[in-house]
């Protein structure tokens, strides 16, 4: 066996090559740590309403006589739903939700698409906006490039000034944003706004795009009040709603798993598309064993009985003094309290006391996986921890672990009894 290399510093001391190893690991994990912290302080609580701007998201113009046909097939959706024929009509909605897959069909980008309505001067299907994980849309830029082979569009990423991209949703049963639904097809807004009700999940609220600097107060939208992005994201994640490549990993995570079927962003009656094989393969044969849940973390009881999990998805802007969502690493692995064996999930990202996780259904929920008889893996009470890896000035060990609960949304549960033909 070779013995550890030394390595000497400037003050003629030195260390061992396998420290030096480990001290880079622990500080990339506090860089990563730190990287995480958002802009701003995590909302006090979830806002009723709220008018956000998504500066996570960025639009990509695709433009020419072979757009469509391209888009056709390289997304999950169908912008030719109607019969087969040679020349199938349009959809007619203003935009939709989908994704873009790898041959192995795993998620490449989660996007919306919309009709470009400022191009007045070409036929339907001529002009489309894509909108995607801001981190994310020079890679579909090339992407869509790299495979356009002799396709006639352009493909290019707008300015922050030719598009922004607007969330507004208003739990007031009373409220008026649902005439939001037609500002983007009538005439006197159909060059600067696009609007579309986001129908992942019931009362999600509104997509609105402008197409010029904007402010809340500049935009046709009454009585709601603007707020941080962060108030929208604290929103997806009660509701269950991944978006973006740091919760939908690109190249790893696989649609069914991060809810795309459950959302709207899949027409399994669509041939022909990147990624369809092994999505229409587990649609129909097979069992999707891990879903993104929301989850809830709660700290450690050193109590002899400690009190039950909670009951309920209530948001906290910390889980105690000092310690949130935002300090469990990425991809950390879950595991059952007090036993051993194959990880029961994968966190991803969260906020406050709250985020989201892939979770095995058959261990941190009630779900009944078809052909699998129940109450074989989860147990009413069972617990569930994360770790918080290696925090700055921690050394050694495990560091601190917190608690974790999965909750199945009711539009998912729901979603999954019809999948499952309950």
């Amino acid at each position: 066996m070779q013995p550890a290399r030394r390595v000497f510093n400037s003050a003629g001391t030195f260390t061992c090559r396998g420290c030096l190893t480990r001290l880079a690991r622990q500080h990339q994990q506090c860089r990563a740590f730190s990287g995480s912290v958002p802009r701003h302080a995590a909302p006090a609580r979830p806002s009723p309403a709220g008018l956000a701007q998504l500066s996570s998201r960025k639009l990509i113009s695709v433009s020419g006589p072979d757009a469509a046909k391209y888009l056709q097939g390289v997304i999950t959706a169908n912008l030719f739903p109607g019969p087969p024929g040679p020349n199938p009509p349009l959809r007619s909605d203003a935009g939709f939700y989908a994704a873009f897959l790898t041959a192995q069909g795993r998620v490449l980008h989660d996007v919306f698409i919309y009709r470009d309505v400022r191009d007045t001067s070409n036929p339907p299907g001529h002009s489309w906006l894509l909108e995607v994980d801001a981190a994310e849309a020079d890679r579909l830029q090339k992407h869509i490039r790299r495979y356009k082979l002799r396709a006639r569009f352009d493909v290019r990423l707008l300015d922050d000034g030719e598009g922004q991209v607007w969330q507004a949703w208003d739990d007031n049963p009373s409220s008026s944003i649902s005439q939001l639904s037609n500002l983007g097809s009538s005439s006197s807004n159909s060059n600067s706004m696009i609007t579309i009700p986001d129908t992942r999940a019931p009362n999600l609220g509104y997509r609105v795009l402008t197409f010029s600097p904007s402010t809340p107060n500049s935009l046709p939208i009454d009585n709601i009040p603007p707020v941080e992005e962060d108030a929208y994201t604290l929103r997806r994640y009660l509701h269950g709603i991944p978006e973006g490549q740091a919760e939908i990993l690109r190249e790893q995570a696989l649609p069914h798993e991060s809810n795309i079927d459950r959302m709207g962003g899949i027409d399994f009656r669509k041939g022909c598309y990147v990624g369809q094989e092994l999505t229409i393969r587990t649609e129909h044969r097979g069992v999707v064993r891990k879903r993104i849940l929301p989850c809830l973390l709660y700290r450690e009881q050193a109590d002899a009985t400690p009190p039950p999990p909670p009951a309920g998805l209530a948001y906290a802007p910390e889980i105690e003094k000092g310690l949130t969502a935002e300090m469990v690493p990425p991809e950390a692995s879950i595991g059952r309290v007090g036993k051993k064996g194959r990880s029961a999930g994968k966190w991803l990202r969260g906020m406050g006391n709250l985020g989201l996780a892939l979770c095995r259904l058959e261990i941190m929920t009630d779900v009944v996986l078809p052909g699998e008889p129940g109450g074989v893996g989860y147990k009413e009470g069972d617990e569930f921890v994360v770790g918080l890896g290696q925090q700055e000035g921690e050394e050694g060990g495990e560091g601190r672990k917190v608690k974790i609960k999965a909750f199945v949304p009711e539009w998912l549960r729901s979603g999954l009894l019809n999948r499952e033909g309950h």
